[in-house]
């Protein structure tokens, strides 16, 4: 039997969350949802490392956004593959995205989100 991976999922809107954690169970991920940054952290804070993927909402209303979670995630763990979400230009990304990050347009599919995690798990991320 093959490891079940463990993704941190960082969004506010419990509906988008909620239709994700269906979409990734389907793929065979387990997920650990975070409905606000402060909560991320929280969970990255306690054991980084047992997470192999965050998939991060950029605008995550007042306090530390999406940029700051998955900066915090890189600190903790260098390796650690994000998949950032948006409605806004991606041009922020090219600013406040860490190196070697996905961003996602919303609106998009589960099936381009799961594209994306396979991307970076397949660049050795795992």
């Amino acid at each position: 039997m093959s490891e079940t991976l463990l993704l941190l999922l960082v969004e506010d809107d419990a509906g988008i969350s909620e239709m994700l954690e269906d979409a990734l169970a389907d793929e065979g991920f387990e997920t650990v949802i975070a409905g606000s940054a402060a909560t991320a952290l929280a969970a990255l804070g306690t054991d980084a490392s047992r997470f192999k993927c965050v998939i991060t909402d950029v605008h995550l209303g007042p306090g530390p956004s999406g940029w700051d979670v998955a900066r915090r995630a890189r600190e903790l763990e260098p390796e650690m593959p994000v998949i950032y979400m948006s409605g806004h230009r991606a041009a922020e990304w090219a600013v406040n995205g860490v190196p070697g990050s996905i961003l996602l347009e919303k609106p998009f599919v589960p099936a381009q989100l799961i594209t994306a995690i396979a991307t970076l798990l397949n660049k050795g991320h795992v």
